[in-house]
């Protein structure tokens, strides 16, 4: 309630404070909450050694989140030695509790032999969990893996089924991406407007390919009119 604001003014502090109170009697979910304000520095100085602690509690616990989020601790260096077997390690305990996101993160694993042993069939598989699951990330990583034929035989609809579906949550890259599949006619009838519409919805986020090429789009006047000056802008 004080972390969101529900019936109290908004108050980290405050937040922090009882989640400590839950978290010493062995509250999982308290734990990972007061890891997480330890990591962003949410209502108590950062700390990300301390953050490292409690989820460290609540993985142990089994607390899928948790799990998780030691995990990418571990990946990243973040309060502790960097150490990729043991991310790989905290993230296949929460990817077999069915937790999404680290589904995705072992899929990059395996992909990558980042921890793991490369096994792109492998990472397939366990993007396959997270993306059904409606996890953007893993949507557009299943996507790529169509596109390329890594991990399953090509296949280009499928690969624009997959974008889509992260496309339509938002995400910038499987925006690009799609409007590039409609942009060439790979996967998908070609569709110069439909291309020029999935690369500004990319490229109002930021996303530097999109915004190139609906500079290109602008000069061509490829799916949209030409307009120099949008080009250029």
């Amino acid at each position: 309630c004080y972390k969101n604001g529900t019936g109290v003014p908004k108050d980290a502090a405050q937040a922090v404070s009882w989640y400590r109170k839950a978290a010493e009697q062995g509250d999982v979910d308290a734990q990972n909450n007061l890891g997480v304000c330890y990591e962003s520095g949410a209502g108590v100085p950062k700390d990300t050694a301390q953050a490292v602690v409690w989820y460290r509690k609540a993985a142990e616990q089994g607390l899928a989140r948790a799990q998780c989020n030691l995990g990418i601790c571990y990946d990243d260096g973040t309060g502790v030695p960097q150490d990729t077997a043991q991310a790989a390690a905290w993230y296949r305990k929460a990817a077999d509790q069915g937790f999404a996101r680290a589904q995705c993160n072992l899929g990059y694993c395996c992909e990558s032999g980042t921890g793991v042993e490369k096994d792109p069939a492998q990472a397939v598989v366990w993007y396959r969990k997270a993306a059904e699951q409606g996890y953007a990330t893993a949507q557009y990583n299943l996507g790529v893996c169509y596109k390329n034929g890594k991990g399953v035989p090509k296949d280009a609809a499928q690969a624009v089924d997959w974008y889509r579906k992260a496309a339509e949550q938002g995400y910038a890259d499987a925006q690009c991406n799609l409007g590039y599949c409609y942009e060439t006619g790979a996967g998908v009838p070609k569709d110069l407007a439909q291309a020029a519409r999935w690369y500004r919805k990319a490229a109002e986020q930021g996303q530097t390919i999109a915004q190139y090429n609906l500079g290109i789009c602008y000069k061509n006047g490829t799916g949209v009119p030409k307009d120099a000056a949008q080009a250029v802008s």
